[in-house]
């Protein structure tokens, strides 16, 4: 195996698959943002002098074509890792290319430039499921669904509060998401091993020509980034799991035939193999599965990084394995989400049911207040014919301020969420 830090020995092939590990495999989808440093780092080095006009013609076509063999999934890693199958690959020329660079900034950079592209990519379809929640939100307005505290029957609601409460909460995820934004758009190529390089690199240059919107300054800082930035980026993730693992569990729930609120397409549900009247709402519990698992994203990562002094260390490989394939798995939950309440159909008419009845003892209680009762005194009364079995409401419901089912402010949020998603 070709080493880019080759000192004219051999190590023990057992210590090449321990050290390698899954870079290889992981570093396929950096390679695309690896080859993009690469062709930003060697533009500025020839304005620097530091590489030939000549020699930026030769190396930026044949850089072009291995990007283009990266997006599209042609790219073989044969050496080491990304960084060296990019040096081989360009010849001669390569060896010139890692001028002022190490391995640790080239990282540190390539992971922030799939992490911007990733962070669009979930925030576009965390837009579709928001409009998805809206959309029904509005349709679903004024159908009625018995609300819970405790898990005990509370007070009136309606699908369209439930559905806009998660609506809204997409709204904060995506304040933690920008914060991650804005932590992740820091330029660390340059700092190298974390101590700099006495070549005369333009960093600013390189951050302009990534179109990055900061720098990040200190060189021995942007190597510590290293783990933190990840954490931030992962602790937005798991925010979003969040919202989607309870509003998971919320379908699991209310899908069941106890309460028989919701309904998925016979072709969203799986059976079982011994029962044959089983509609298994399998989407929703691996969403709240996979969603439980992206929020423990965060803690795994402060336990490789948690200890570490400044500067690098070989611990930071094992990131990657952690922290590259959360995105595939946060976009996907919410993919599904979108498509399943896309095509979930409720049940109306939920409040006839005298199970939920109760839930409108408040309503009484404030029709008694609004009759001059004080509302102690309502209360006792309404709590006293609740005891005697003989409590019953045929009034009308009156929600009506700001964020009930009266008035679910839908635009509102949506005002919100596309003030933080142009932000």
């Amino acid at each position: 195996m070709a080493k880019i830090w080759d000192k004219g020995f051999d190590n023990d092939p057992r210590v090449d698959a321990f050290t390698v590990g899954k870079d290889r495999e992981l570093d396929l989808m950096l390679a695309p943002y690896d080859i993009e440093g690469t062709i930003a780092h060697i533009t500025m080095l020839e304005e620097v002098g530091l590489l030939s006009a000549d020699e930026l013609r030769q190396l930026l076509p044949a850089l072009e074509e291995l990007h283009k063999e990266a997006v599209e999934g042609r790219f073989v890693i044969l050496g080491e890792d990304v960084h060296s199958e990019v040096e081989s690959r360009l010849g001669p020329l390569g060896k010139k290319v890692h001028t002022g660079r190490s391995r640790n900034d080239q990282v540190a950079l390539d992971i922030r430039l799939f992490t911007r592209d990733r962070i669009r990519r979930t925030v576009e379809k965390i837009s579709a499921l928001f409009d998805i929640l809206l959309r029904r939100a509005d349709e679903l307005k004024s159908t009625l669904m018995p609300g819970y505290t405790h898990l005990q029957v509370a007070m009136p609601s309606s699908f369209g509060l439930w559905l806009g409460a998660y609506a809204e909460s997409l709204c904060d995820d995506l304040v933690l998401l920008n914060a991650a934004a804005e932590v992740n758009g820091r330029n660390p190529l340059g700092s190298a091993a974390g101590y700099g390089s006495s070549a005369p690199l333009d960093r600013m240059r390189t951050t302009q020509l990534l179109g990055l919107p900061s720098l990040a300054y200190n060189s021995i800082y942007a190597q510590m980034g290293r783990g933190r930035c990840e954490r931030t980026v992962a602790f937005a993730y798991s925010s979003v799991a969040e919202t989607l693992g309870r509003l998971a569990m919320d379908c699991c729930l209310y899908n069941s035939q106890n309460f028989g609120f919701i309904h998925l397409p016979d072709n969203f549900t799986t059976g079982s193999s011994i029962m044959p009247q089983k509609k298994n709402p399998d989407v929703f519990e691996l969403v709240r599965a996979h969603c439980n698992r992206l929020q423990g994203i965060p803690g795994q990562i402060k336990l490789v990084t948690g200890n570490l002094p400044s500067g690098y260390f070989r611990d930071m490989q094992v990131l990657k394995e952690i922290y590259l394939p959360l995105f595939d798995e946060l976009d996907s939950c919410l993919d599904i989400m979108a498509l399943a309440l896309d095509g979930m159909e409720v049940t109306p008419g939920l409040m006839d049911n005298p199970l939920y009845h109760q839930a409108f003892c408040v309503e009484e209680v404030n029709r008694l207040v609004r009759e001059g009762v004080p509302f102690r005194d309502a209360y006792v009364t309404v709590g006293k014919a609740v005891q005697e079995g003989s409590f019953h409401y045929n009034g009308e419901l009156h929600h009506t301020h700001i964020g009930s089912i009266g008035n679910l402010c839908l635009e509102q949020i949506r005002r919100r969420f596309e003030a933080l998603r142009s932000s």
